[in-house]
């Protein structure tokens, strides 16, 4: 534990001289209250875009009866970023990085194009094959919520996006929280995922078993995405999965994440980043708790909020 702060603190402080630092363009967290918190969770966070407020609406009005309030984060609208802010954020090829790989640059000529090719050219930023700019974004908000938690001290926090579906009562978390301590030791997890799975628009789990490449990054033990074992009635290990729609994180979880895309860079969706960090600890529960609502829109492949005729949220609410 204390090894991983000494290297987070290197990662924010020392690696902004040697690469863009990601961090420039993560969103300050302010107005919070004790409001957003529950028993064993210091801080419940809800990422949200301004111009999404219906979805937001919706995502709060199950989670309200409960008497569970999460801070609504405005999220960072990977549409409405900048070129520079792309090319800061993403990973620049160096002669040392592996090329074989698929990837995607963006440029802007009258247009703001994203382009394929097979990672090649000194300097320029790539991402993985097909990002989109909405999906930069994400990786960016989750980023902001997770520096915000390690700059306040939180030792665990639920982070949800606007798109969960609550399908049993949510205020049994504290009490698996208790159950994860008493099993694995309040050390022994990183993330407890409150759904099993990611689903299909049909309902149906789709496992994650694997990793996608980076041309920066090679695992000191791929068999640790391969990996998964049931536990018990209520929880699984697993070492991979998709979907971010609602986590928990431990203290140790947040710096191995941030020690990771800080060093590293955003390449890949935020849900094929989270798991790549080497020992990170993952749960899911075995019986949905929060999920998704697989039938929510969604704007990471395109900025659907354009064809809304709905009024955005002001960014300071």
């Amino acid at each position: 534990m204390f090894l991983n702060r000494i290297f987070l603190f290197f990662a924010i402080y020392h690696f902004s001289f040697l690469h863009s630092d990601v961090t420039d363009h993560l969103k300050k967290i302010d107005g919070k209250t004790d409001a957003h918190r529950i028993r064993n969770i210091d801080f419940i966070y809800m990422i949200n875009l301004d111009q999404r407020p219906e979805k937001f609406e919706r995502s709060i009005n199950q989670l309200h009866p409960y008497g569970i309030y999460p801070y609504r984060f405005s999220a960072v609208n990977g549409w409405e970023l900048s070129l520079e802010e792309i090319n800061d954020v993403g990973v620049k090829y160096t002669p040392d990085m592996d090329s074989n790989i698929m990837g995607s640059f963006f440029l802007f000529d009258g247009n703001f194009k994203r382009h394929d090719e097979f990672i090649q050219k000194y300097g320029r930023t790539y991402f993985c094959h097909c990002m989109s700019r909405g999906s930069i974004g994400i990786v960016l908000s989750h980023l902001s919520i997770l520096k915000d938690a390690y700059d306040s001290g939180y030792e665990t926090i639920w982070v949800m996006e606007d798109d969960i579906d609550v399908v049993r009562d949510p205020t049994i978390i504290p009490d698996l929280i208790d159950q994860c301590d008493a099993l694995f030791g309040h050390d022994g997890w990183d993330i407890l995922f409150t759904d099993r799975d990611t689903k299909d628009r049909n309902g149906n789990y789709i496992p994650c078993i694997g990793y996608a490449k980076r041309p920066n990054f090679t695992p000191i033990n791929a068999q640790q995405y391969f990996y998964e074992e049931s536990i018990n009635a209520n929880f699984r290990r697993i070492g991979a999965r998709y979907g971010a729609y609602s986590m928990i994180l431990r203290r140790s979880g947040i710096e191995k994440i941030l020690n990771f895309l800080l060093v590293n860079q955003v390449f890949l969706p935020y849900d094929m980043e989270f798991y790549l960090p080497h020992g990170i600890i993952l749960y899911t529960v075995q019986n949905d708790v929060v999920s998704t609502d697989r039938h929510s829109g969604s704007d990471n492949g395109k900025p659907n909020y354009l064809s809304k005729k709905k009024n955005p949220i002001k960014p300071s609410q």
